[in-house]
């Protein structure tokens, strides 16, 4: 008797970890198609501003290069 209990609650937790996992997953993807609609590399619209402006010296010493990321993070 106790075996069989422990059988079939082994079953719920087994088919309810399954449901959330099907449901995890299809929702997932439907995120995923939600976003993939979206043009992201479009002009921007409005009075927006370059923020950015990559300054290319004729050589670059890469040990500050190297400690401006370990100080920045960048």
């Amino acid at each position: 008797m106790i075996f069989i209990k422990t059988i079939a609650n082994t079953l719920k937790v087994f088919m309810l970890f399954t449901g959330f996992t099907i449901l995890f997953y299809y929702a997932i993807m439907w995120v995923n198609l939600e976003y993939q609609e979206m043009r992201r590399y479009d002009e921007p619209e409005g009075a927006a501003l370059k923020v950015t402006n990559m300054v290319s010296t004729e050589r670059e010493n890469w040990m500050n290069r190297l400690f401006f990321f370990y100080v920045n993070g960048e």
